[in-house]
């Protein structure tokens, strides 16, 4: 079971990285909350503030987006639900065309 969590995740972070607003609500509960680097420490509840970065910034990324997850801890909750907490590592290419790499604390 926490591997298929794992599984879930790294597909999640997939549609992120491709701008794929449908397959990222495909996964997501509509109530979702979550602690992110863009909401800057704030719990962040549903999915209005996930969909303006998919229609403002990531459909229009361009450049290539690759995304490591690093020291998966998943904690299943029950049969429905589970919570998972990672390092997120993104590369991609910054403004003057050189590689670069983000560090992130995801729950």
């Amino acid at each position: 079971r926490k591997q298929e969590i794992i599984k879930i995740t790294e597909q999640l972070i997939e549609a992120v990285n491709n701008g794929d607003f449908e397959a990222y609500a495909k996964i997501c509960d509509p109530g979702l909350t979550s602690f992110e680097p863009e909401a800057l420490g704030n719990l962040v509840e549903g999915m209005d503030f996930h969909r303006f970065y998919f229609e403002n910034w990531l459909s229009k990324n361009n450049k290539p987006i690759h995304t490591t997850i690093l020291n998966p801890h998943v904690h299943v909750i029950g049969e429905d639900a589970a919570c998972i907490a990672y390092i997120r590592l993104t590369q991609y290419i910054d403004a003057q065309g050189r590689p670069r790499t983000s560090p992130s604390e995801e729950t």
